[in-house]
């Protein structure tokens, strides 16, 4: 034990010193903290924050208005050169299937020898079809629906062309046996490969709604960021005149100039967009569909129309307690869904063309739809009779016969006619649309750095004459 030093007689032995204090040890946040609070409390200090938060809020207008016009520009021109375009090709495929179908069933009622242009139509037919199948499966994803049909189709087209062939083979010798393979490619057709065409298209309209899904909304975060951002500098330049009496201050009106060109070219050309997209839709894709599908139908109906006469009666259904042909009932309810000027699809094709040069091959259409079931009559009232002959001729024959077969390629030039003069409309909105988004998300960054430099050196004009 250590040894206590002698004391004074009476005095008391000190007490030990005590530990000096700890410094509590702070954070750079708090330290941070404090030292902004000890600069709200002068004027330059106040100048340095103001013109931080200024900066910052015109900075992150300009991002997020990039961020989100870019966005809808490129579903724009995905509508344009993608969706739209994918839709027409699966629209295409469905009426080279259809029409190659139709064209084979002609062949085959000509007899052995095949016409050369209906051989040449068939074989253009499938070759179309392939074509198309191959850009689908380029733009299809691995997962989605679309490639699910698009391999299904590229599996069935050879075997639908190779019982077309057995049943040409066989009907070039006379043999009953080609009927049936024809039946069996027609079914194949219509039960298997018209289905995953229809699946296709579908898919593609799908994808294409998703793209003016993603290009028609307004860019409401970047507006109200932008009006935040003026309300910003329209304070600080009335907190500047009312301290210093000065009514403009350079930097700050130029910033203010720059957001207030960025938000109104965002509104405006959004809404210009917008209508283009609208326009395009509702004056392009609305009557491209329907008569896409009139198109397909009355392909549809044309054969059925010459199946009739290929099973003669082979194939049969139930209508209402009465036995009738099975093709035939198709064929009237593809007339049916066809409709006229009033009703069916040619009626919804007309009421949706917005001039005369839409209109009127819908017209044409109708017309010939109108002869075409007038003939159809006759001819099954010929088959009806026991006149085979005389209502193959009604059907297939030359032009001087009247057969049904002129109206309906009659009824197929002015639909195609009508989906030229609605694709070229489609094309020409979707374009004005497109174009009123361009250059927009890389002016609205460029006005904005432009504006947060202005605001900077509004106010470090300020900062210098405290200095």
């Amino acid at each position: 034990m250590p040894t206590v030093p002698p004391q004074a007689p009476g005095t008391a032995p000190a007490a030990p010193a005590a530990p000096a204090a700890v410094a509590e040890r702070r954070t750079a946040w708090s330290e941070g903290v404090d030292r902004l609070r000890a600069g709200a409390t002068t004027e330059p200090g106040r100048l340095r924050i103001i013109g931080a938060v200024l900066a910052l809020l015109v900075v992150a207008f300009g991002g997020i208005t990039t961020w989100q016009m870019t966005d809808r520009a490129a579903a724009a021109d995905d509508v344009l050169h993608r969706s739209q375009p994918l839709s027409a090709a699966a629209a295409a495929i469905y009426r080279s299937l259809a029409d190659a179908n139709t064209a084979a069933s002609s062949g085959f009622l000509a007899g052995g020898q095949e016409p050369p242009a209906v051989r040449a139509r068939y074989e253009r037919d499938i070759e179309r079809a392939s074509e198309k199948l191959a850009t689908a499966a380029s733009n299809a994803g691995a997962d989605s629906s679309s490639a699910a049909a698009v391999a299904k189709l590229n599996k069935l087209l050879p075997q639908y062309t190779g019982l077309i062939e057995r049943a040409r083979a066989n009907n070039r010798q006379g043999l009953p046996l080609g009927g049936a393979y024809l039946r069996y490619a027609n079914a194949t057709m219509q039960t298997q490969m018209l289905p995953a065409a229809e699946k296709l298209y579908k898919a593609e309209n799908e994808r294409l709604s998703d793209d003016y899904g993603n290009a028609k909304p307004y860019p409401w975060f970047a507006i109200a960021l932008g009006l935040l951002a003026l309300g910003g500098l329209a304070w600080a330049q009335r907190r500047n005149y009312r301290r210093t009496n000065r009514v403009f201050n350079h930097g700050l009106l130029a910033a203010t100039a720059a957001a207030t060109v960025v938000l109104l070219w965002l509104v405006v050309g959004h809404t210009f967009a917008r209508s283009g997209l609208n326009d395009s839709y509702d004056n392009g894709v609305r009557s491209l569909n329907v008569l896409n599908d009139a198109r397909i139908s009355s392909l549809k109906a044309r054969g059925n129309e010459n199946l009739t006469l290929v099973s003669r009666g082979a194939e049969t259904t139930d209508v209402g307690g009465e036995t009738k042909d099975k093709f035939d009932v198709a064929y009237r309810a593809q007339m049916k869904q066809l409709g006229d000027a009033k009703n069916g699809l040619l009626g919804e094709a007309i009421a949706l063309a917005d001039d005369g040069a839409g209109k009127n091959p819908v017209a044409e259409a109708v017309k010939n739809v109108g002869v075409w079931q007038d003939r159809h009559k006759v001819a099954r009232a010929s088959d009806d009779s026991g006149d085979y002959q005389g209502a193959l001729d009604k059907v297939i024959g030359a032009k001087d016969k009247a057969p049904t077969g002129e109206c309906f390629d009659n009824v197929d030039a002015a639909l195609d006619k009508a989906l030229a003069h609605e694709q070229a409309e489609f094309k020409q909105a979707a374009e004005d649309g497109r174009g009123a988004m361009s250059g927009l998300p890389v002016g609205a960054a460029v006005l904005a750095f432009l504006a947060a430099a202005g605001a900077v050196l509004g106010i470090g004009r300020r900062l210098s004459e405290y200095r």
